[in-house]
């Protein structure tokens, strides 16, 4: 199931379970842990007290009480001491054992909040690649919805150099002479495109480049990603988790051979896929859309695939770093 990153309060989420970044005595704290106690009510705190604390990297599971969240699931992350201290291997046990807690209370929505990234001083950016990683490999497996839940969008989210890097090809691609005219030209092209896959007449002047785009109009979006999953030797699941998918969306993508997904479901499955530029054009074609250069989200996702970089999990980053909505979902 799909993995999201946002910003807001992890305290108002609707959600099964949500994780609490806790101390060693789990009798609150301040930042995430206070937010938490205070949203929860007395009573979080007069369960915690009978749990005994909890040891750093492990995980023990309260109710939620006043939250929205059912479950509170508590972990204890590593205090940052330079890197050498096995800091790292404590902070993976505390997402995978909260996730491991969750899966087995039978959780289907869960929310992290970053864990030991505040007051316990670890590197953000390390941080958050220690969490997309423990996540991603964890959903690889189990049909849980993870979200995690930070509270600004800097860059920290991904390296410096790759923000860098990314800046200047979005700089490079970007149509500024005529951002004006951007978004009614992108209308034009998608209501074409629109209008071709409901078996309209085509407009004498289409260029050659995309009348063969659309020279085999009559297959529709579903139908030529599955040939593309089968192609590509892709069990279906092994697609949809790639493209961080939830299952039962992709189920009606199959059942309904004319079904219509958004641009980010389109591009999430080109991801998944690993396509060239070209057939992500083709594929998106299919369902009404095209890559634009006055899209900053299609800059992006062109930079990744032209650097042949087609994990989904670290382009949501590069995504969530420029302030833009994530695939899949």
């Amino acid at each position: 199931m799909p993995f999201y990153m946002i910003r807001g309060d992890i305290t108002k989420l609707q959600v099964d379970a949500i994780v609490n970044a806790a101390n060693n005595t789990l009798l609150g704290g301040g930042g995430v842990d206070g937010a938490i106690h205070r949203a929860a009510g007395p009573k979080l705190l007069e369960e915690c007290r009978t749990l005994g604390g909890c040891e750093t990297g492990q995980a023990k599971l309260t109710g939620g009480y006043n939250l929205p969240a059912k479950y509170v699931i508590h972990t204890v992350g590593p205090i940052w001491r330079g890197g050498n201290r096995g800091e790292r291997e404590l902070l993976v046990s505390c997402y995978r054992n909260s996730l491991e807690l969750a899966s087995k209370e039978g959780c289907k929505t869960l929310a992290f909040p970053l864990i030991s990234a505040g007051v316990y001083g670890y590197p953000k950016d390390q941080a958050v690649q220690v969490a997309v990683e423990t996540i991603q490999s964890f959903l690889l497996t189990h049909d849980v919805s993870v979200t995690l839940v930070l509270f600004d969008r800097d860059a920290a989210t991904v390296s410096k150099s790759l923000f860098t890097d990314i800046s200047s090809y979005i700089d490079a691609q970007f149509i500024k002479e005529h951002a004006d005219q951007g978004p009614e030209c992108v209308r034009r092209e998608v209501a074409f495109y629109r209008d071709a896959v409901k078996g309209m007449p085509m407009s004498a002047g289409v260029p050659g480049s995309q009348k063969e785009a659309l020279s085999h109009i009559d297959e529709s979006f579903s139908q030529m990603l599955l040939r593309k999953i089968d192609a590509a030797g892709l069990t279906d699941a092994e697609c949809y988790k790639k493209a961080n998918i939830d299952r039962k969306l992709f189920s009606k993508i199959r059942n309904d051979p004319h079904y219509r997904p958004s641009k980010a479901t389109a591009l999430a499955f080109a991801i998944a896929l690993e396509l060239d530029l070209n057939e992500t054009q083709e594929l998106l074609r299919k369902a009404g859309f095209t890559l634009s250069h006055f899209q900053k989200l299609d800059i992006i996702v062109e930079y990744f695939i032209l650097h042949g970089n087609y994990d989904i999990f670290q382009i949501n980053q590069a995504l969530f770093a420029f302030d833009q909505s994530l695939l899949g979902g």
